[in-house]
């Protein structure tokens, strides 16, 4: 059994090594992961705008993208890979409410350049190394091999 003393300098000589690899940890994610994970190179004048879009036009009210958001409407971090750019397009440019599944999305009826911008940001954010996040659903085909 350890004395009171000995207890204290193991609690924080325990405390100093966590603290410290803690600390190591945060610098190498910050220096090395993050840029090569998000690609910084691939951020443009036109992604920058489509964030200041989803921003001003508080899609993450309905929506979720990197696991943050709001869980009303679909989750977006991939939607570029799923869906492509036409069909993010039409939806975006739409000048009447969206309603799959019985959900209405807000007719934003977004320009050309608009929808373009936002297209990016969400190419730009599909693109990023998020260690398999979101997990791709295993999907049975319903196709009938012979």
């Amino acid at each position: 059994m350890l004395s009171k003393s000995s207890a204290r300098i193991f609690f924080l000589g325990g405390t100093v090594v966590t603290f410290l690899i803690f600390i190591v940890l945060s610098w190498r994610s910050i220096s090395q992961d993050v840029p090569v994970k998000t690609h910084e190179e691939n951020i443009t004048a036109q992604v920058i705008a489509g964030k200041h879009l989803w921003e001003s036009n508080n899609c993450m009210g309905c929506h979720t993208i990197l696991g943050e958001g709001a869980y009303y409407a679909p989750e977006l971090t991939k939607v570029y890979e799923r869906r492509g750019e036409g069909y993010i397009k039409v939806v975006l440019t739409s000048k009447a409410p969206w309603a799959p599944r019985g959900r209405k999305m807000v007719a934003y009826g977004f320009n050309d350049q608009q929808a373009d911008e936002l297209i990016a940001f969400l190419k730009w954010i599909g693109e990023t190394d998020l260690n398999g996040f979101p997990p791709k659903p295993a999907y049975k085909s319903t196709l009938n091999s012979q």
